[in-house]
């Protein structure tokens, strides 16, 4: 009999993951408590199981107690006890476990849908993938093998709750992992991504081998290794773009496919202006902005696409704005232009500040060159809104 109960311990212990000392404690509180329902007295009670032979005590205000005698109705309360603190050890052990797990892939099988949240059986315990988290477009059968995240584990009444996401970038990122050696080696780095799940990715690489291909190495031969991720993604597109400390670089490369011709950068706004060809406009905007969209958030830069003509026709009324100003000469409208102002917008929104600080502008002629480019914007603004209402009309 007790050896039989260190086997049956051994076993609990090993298949739900809970210590070994834990459940001989959770044994002995057991009989503490169905022993002290049966007596119904405050005496002190006791319960000792010896770790190596098995053998089990109890103790009655310090005295030994044969357990034999007291009956059914305690065994019942011990195993009810029992089995309560068990399954408490094991929520515990399943949230430290999967705790230690959040940002890693899983995988699981679907067993069932609860309204648009689809239960995946992980092995030890059940995960839920929420339709928020899910990507857009995509259904999953009972029985489907499901790779995702652990996105959060949190303790609810009764339950831990394990949260699964397939739309999380961390996703892509794994996946990567799981690709590319590189990555995991961390010769090639993945310095940033944005992503827009199920239907675009973008995520910027770096490497600081001469040897080794950043691109080249996410890409894989004959575009194989990124061709399993874009399955797992269901079709998501994914550009993998190279990274580059020079920020006016890394914008370029990132707006690609499409191709710039010059970049502007005002770090006062954190913005870039950036000129394309008309017959680039549409790509380097993407569908529904979606390119630029994704391109700003990669970059951590607010990103304006402007064709040549928009760019030179700011940049035309910016100068004609700032001549009018008294003693503003070419000398000082190249300071202005320096700090990547391309427009009177851009200089109404810095304010006098950096062209007092930055430049070395005195203050009243600072505050004088921000009205003028401010009434100007004014103007434009009215201008823009009365030609996009004519465009209606005609429309």
């Amino acid at each position: 009999m007790n050896q039989e109960l260190l086997k049956q311990i051994e076993m609990i212990a090993r298949e739900k993951n809970i210590d070994r000392d834990s459940i001989f404690s959770d044994i002995e509180a057991a009989m503490v408590s169905g022993i002290r329902k049966h007596f119904g007295t405050d005496e002190e009670f006791a319960a000792q199981i010896d770790r190596y032979t098995g053998e089990i005590q109890a103790f009655r205000n310090g005295e030994p107690l044969d357990i034999k005698k007291l009956g059914r109705i305690p065994a019942q309360t011990v195993k009810q006890v029992m089995i309560q603190r068990l399954r408490e050890d094991e929520r515990g052990s399943i949230f430290t476990e999967y705790q230690e797990k959040v940002g890693e892939i899983v995988s699981g099988s679907v067993t069932r849908s609860e309204g648009n949240v689809a239960i995946i059986n992980l092995g030890r315990t059940e995960a839920l993938l929420p339709k928020s988290e899910q990507i857009p477009g995509e259904t999953h059968r009972v029985g489907e093998r499901v790779r995702a995240i652990i996105y959060e584990v949190k303790e609810a009444p009764g339950q831990i709750k394990i949260i699964l996401s397939r739309t999380h970038p961390d996703f892509i990122l794994r996946l990567f992992e799981q690709e590319v050696p590189e990555v995991v080696e961390h010769t090639v780095l993945l310095k940033a991504l944005a992503r827009e799940a199920g239907y675009r990715t973008k995520v910027a690489v770096v490497t600081a081998d001469s040897k080794i291909d950043a691109v080249g190495a996410c890409v894989g031969v004959r575009g194989s290794r990124i061709k399993n991720i874009v399955e797992e993604l269901n079709g998501e597109k994914i550009d993998i773009v190279r990274w580059n400390e020079s920020s006016a670089i890394f914008i370029g490369n990132a707006l690609k496919p499409a191709d710039s011709q010059e970049i502007a950068l005002c770090f006062e706004l954190n913005r870039a202006t950036v000129v394309v060809s008309d017959d680039q406009l549409s790509l380097a905007i993407g569908k529904r902005g979606q390119n630029v969209r994704l391109a700003a958030r990669l970059t951590d830069w607010d990103i304006d696409i402007l064709t040549p003509v928009e760019y030179r026709n700011n940049m035309e009324n910016l100068v004609r704005t700032l001549r009018a100003v008294a003693e503003v000469d070419d000398t000082l409208i190249d300071k202005v232009l320096a700090l990547g102002v391309v427009s009177v917008l851009d200089l109404e929104e810095i304010g006098p500040t950096p062209l007092v600080e930055t430049l070395g502008i005195p203050e009243p002629q600072a505050v004088e060159m921000v009205k003028a480019a401010a009434v100007e914007a004014s103007k434009t603004e009215i201008k823009t809104a009365a030609q996009a209402a004519i465009q209606q009309e005609n429309d």
